[in-house]
């Protein structure tokens, strides 16, 4: 899925919405068997339920990986499920020297298929080169992210500036708003507005909407554009709205809501 097309499906569902398929087998709902066939058959329903409202589906590879074969068999069967009019992220965090990025970027563009991948940008360029170098695909680099320990790296001044944007703004040089996005974390809304004066073009997604605490106002008031340039992932909240029989009325219920800030943010433009 191209940038065009990623803007078209915005504007046509009127949604900002992507919904993480971090699927824990130890939290699948009563009546869903507990099995590699089970988390398959709860990601199936779980994006049969919200696709009307999705633009795009993130699915935390760690999630499957653990389960070795079986998992990552799951993990491709999921993908199948996901609508092409939906953009596809394997959250997957890779990052590694060149020759092994490559067969990373292989793995996850050319056999799985996925439109994006996240990607860590630690190790410099050679190491997301290989990513950026496929046609039609995204990299998603971390930029500032959710999580406590985020102050630990990203929040240190580097030559008067946070090293987070001195990062992204190298990693800028090596790619370009067509095929590269960023992640930055809901809950520091209040850093998103100085993120996206510097980058105006970007798409950001953006986790920590629902059971982290950020909303989707907050976002989409210091960093929606005038072509949307945010997805907003949802992950918890939606997958574990429901805790039985009724999990995929509450996960469509969930995506309804949230699609619905998404549209209220949106009308302004």
């Amino acid at each position: 899925m191209n940038r065009e097309q990623l803007i078209a499906e915005i504007k046509s569902k009127k949604s900002l919405l992507c919904v993480g398929l971090d699927t824990d087998m130890d939290k699948l709902p009563e009546g869903v068997e507990r099995s590699m066939a089970g988390m398959l058959l709860f990601n199936q329903s779980i994006i049969e339920a919200t696709a009307p409202y999705a633009v795009a589906y993130k699915i935390n590879t760690a999630f499957y990986e653990q389960y070795g074969a079986e998992g990552w068999q799951c993990m491709a069967e999921t993908l199948k499920f996901i609508p092409h009019n939906c953009l596809s992220i394997a959250d997957a965090k890779r990052g590694d020297i060149g020759n092994t990025s490559s067969m990373y970027a292989r793995a996850f563009f050319k056999n799985m298929n996925f439109d994006a991948i996240t990607v860590a940008p630690y190790m410099g360029e050679d190491s997301l080169k290989p990513f950026l170098e496929f046609e039609g695909k995204w990299v998603i680099c971390l930029g500032l992210t959710s999580n406590a320990g985020s102050k630990d790296f990203q929040m240190l001044k580097y030559e008067g500036k946070y090293l987070y944007e001195s990062v992204m703004e190298t990693v800028c040089t090596w790619g370009n708003d067509n095929n590269l996005m960023f992640v930055t974390g809901a809950t520091k809304a209040s850093d998103l507005k100085a993120l996206r004066a510097q980058f105006p073009q970007h798409f950001f997604l953006v986790p920590g909407v629902g059971a982290q605490g950020g909303t989707v106002k907050d976002v989409c008031d210091n960093a929606l554009t005038d072509f949307g340039g945010l997805l907003i992932n949802a992950s918890r909240s939606i997958l574990y709205a429901g805790k039985g029989n009724d999990y995929i009325e509450k996960a469509r219920e969930e995506a309804i809501k949230l699609q619905a800030e998404c549209a209220s943010a949106l009308s302004s433009l």
